[in-house]
């Protein structure tokens, strides 16, 4: 992976980039309905999970700043999963661990991850964390299908492949998390996310949405 700071231009030929047709409007129209037909389920659970959460004396919502559409941050909402200290104790872990340090370095995620709680290690196997994304879908600030919402140190990262970040809304759910999911290296991760935006079309983001629940209930999250 190449590893540039400045921030890229994300132009990139209608050649390369999947349905023209279908990204804009109705992409956007199915997001809408779907989240809304969703509600009636997902807002009671989210609403449980949060009061779970908040007994354990944890803030229930965990937001992070993620670069979407065209460039713009916006701030990405999870369940929180982690300690409150999170950053400090990771910092710990990573200076007393070498192992850790070089797995953190090289997938910027960690297999046992010392900042997860017991609470929030079931949510990430199941991926509840990531429901209250829903919102950002609702609010165009992501897609129930797209690349992975990446803050923007690590998309200055990506060089020639950060098109495919910029030209799409980030998803909830992508091609990565059910091919391989917690499997792949995090190059590869980038790779199938520009696979995803070459090809993106209705069926495309249909079968990934259906794959996602087989996922959900695998509890293959991470």
């Amino acid at each position: 992976m190449s590893h540039h700071g400045a921030d890229l231009d994300f132009a990139r030929p209608t050649a390369l980039f999947g349905a023209p047709e279908y990204t804009g409007r109705a992409k956007r129209g199915l997001d809408i309905v779907l989240v809304l037909m969703s509600a009636p389920v997902t807002v009671p659970l989210v609403s449980l999970l949060w009061i779970l959460i908040r007994l354990d004396g944890s803030p229930g919502f965990f937001g992070h700043r993620r670069i979407g559409r065209a460039g713009r941050t916006f701030t990405c909402w999870k369940l929180r999963t982690m300690v409150p200290d999170a950053e400090h104790v990771l910092q710990h872990h990573l200076h007393e661990d070498a192992q850790l340090a070089q797995e953190w370095a090289e997938t910027f995620k960690l297999q046992n991850d010392p900042r997860v709680t017991r609470l929030g290690a079931l949510l990430r196997k199941t991926s509840l964390d990531e429901l209250p994304q829903l919102w950002n879908v609702l609010r165009g600030d992501m897609s129930l299908v797209g690349p992975r919402p990446v803050p923007r140190d690590e998309l200055a990262n990506y060089a020639d492949r950060a098109w495919a970040y910029k030209m799409m809304r980030p998803g909830l759910t992508g091609l990565w998390q059910v091919t391989g999911r917690g499997s792949c290296t995090y190059d590869e991760r980038v790779e199938m996310d520009v696979d995803y935006a070459r090809r993106v079309s209705a069926g495309l983001d249909l079968k990934i949405i259906f794959k996602t629940f087989g996922v959900v209930l695998r509890k293959t999250g991470s």
